[in-house]
């Protein structure tokens, strides 16, 4: 059935790679010139969304507002009656979304689920048109984007490898950052809904599975920063320490890090309604430990942080915030945090 696959019910892992855009030395536009050069024939092109939760709905207005035909589609009608009042088209199955669609961007949450959308039942490759582009977002394995990458593109489409970072706000202003990998081709058709999704793109090889091994850096990074954040701020309120002075004091010094300035006002204000969730860290350093061991490579610090999230998720907090693994560390060790039980 369709419904085996989900739509991405949580915001992107928001954590920038790096600050300079990756073609502004290429002496090309700006983010902003993007927009304002808007050609007046985008309308003809068509785009179809995938996944319509709070990334890919973001993305898919963005898309609307540079000009593009956009069709949304989604598990949840809901999801997609909300789309259809902002303007675009609705389709229930991804065959019908990418029915003639010249682009089709996947924002569900794995591998599994994109290989789903492309191959399965109601699959878009059914009736994405010859010459296409299928642009995947999902963070997966780079070796699993590869091998759905030879697989599309043996039918004549062609597969883009992006996956995405900067969280739902910066996807509904049309600012993410793009980590992509693919064929000329593929880029050359991708390129007009890429510019107008990203205000950084990375143009990583030519060939997918860069973008998803670039992508798996940076969760790895992502993932031990916010286990390190998580635990600096449960010691923290062990000692009893104020945690907001904390807090102030840390941003301001040499310890801060994006992710604790980002995560940590989730737990000054024991607030753990999900904008990037425990259980996505759980896949994503689980794709990280099955890389290491195959290239066998020693990931120590990825490890551990892997086993915090798994004991989060164990505990029933793997659909929260992934900041709940403070929560972790506080019932662990009788820390008091804002909003838990005394």
């Amino acid at each position: 059935m369709f419904r085996s696959w989900q739509p991405y019910p949580f915001p992107a892992l928001s954590h920038a790679l790096a600050r300079r855009p990756s073609r502004d030395t290429q002496g090309q536009d700006t983010k902003k010139n993007v927009r304002d050069r808007r050609m007046p024939d985008q309308s003809k092109t068509r785009v179809a969304v995938i996944g319509l939760g709070s990334m890919g709905s973001g993305m898919a207005t963005s898309l609307l507002r540079a000009g593009f035909a956009v069709t949304g589609c989604d598990v949840s009608a809901d999801s997609v009656a909300r789309f259809v009042q902002s303007g675009g088209k609705g389709a229930t199955t991804p065959k019908e979304a990418a029915d003639g669609a010249d682009i089709v961007v996947s924002v569900v949450v794995n591998a599994a689920q994109t290989e789903t959308i492309l191959f399965g039942e109601n699959g878009v490759a059914e009736t994405l048109p010859k010459g296409s582009v299928f642009v995947s977002s999902a963070t997966m394995d780079p070796d699993v984007a590869r091998r759905l990458a030879k697989q599309l593109e043996a039918t004549g489409r062609h597969y883009l490898d992006a996956p995405i970072s900067g969280g739902a706000q910066r996807a509904a202003q049309g600012e993410l950052t793009i980590l992509a990998s693919g064929s000329a081709a593929a880029f050359a058709k991708a390129r007009p809904a890429l510019d107008a999704m990203a205000a950084k793109l990375y143009e990583l090889g030519d060939a997918a599975g860069q973008g998803a091994a670039f992508k798996m850096i940076n969760q790895l990074l992502a993932g031990v920063h916010i286990a390190a954040a998580s635990e600096a701020i449960a010691f923290a309120a062990k000692q009893g320490l104020d945690i907001r002075k904390v807090y102030e004091v840390i941003t301001a010094s040499a310890g801060n890090s994006w992710m604790f300035e980002n995560r940590m006002p989730h737990v000054l204000d024991g607030d753990y309604t999900p904008r990037s969730a425990v259980e996505i860290f759980v896949k994503d350093l689980g794709i990280i430990q099955d890389m290491a061991r195959s290239a066998k490579f020693p990931v120590p610090v990825a490890a551990a942080a892997l086993q915090m999230f798994l004991m989060t998720a164990a505990a029933g907090m793997g659909r929260d915030d992934d900041a709940s693994v403070a929560r972790m560390y506080a019932r662990v060790t009788g820390a008091k945090l804002p909003g838990e039980p005394k």
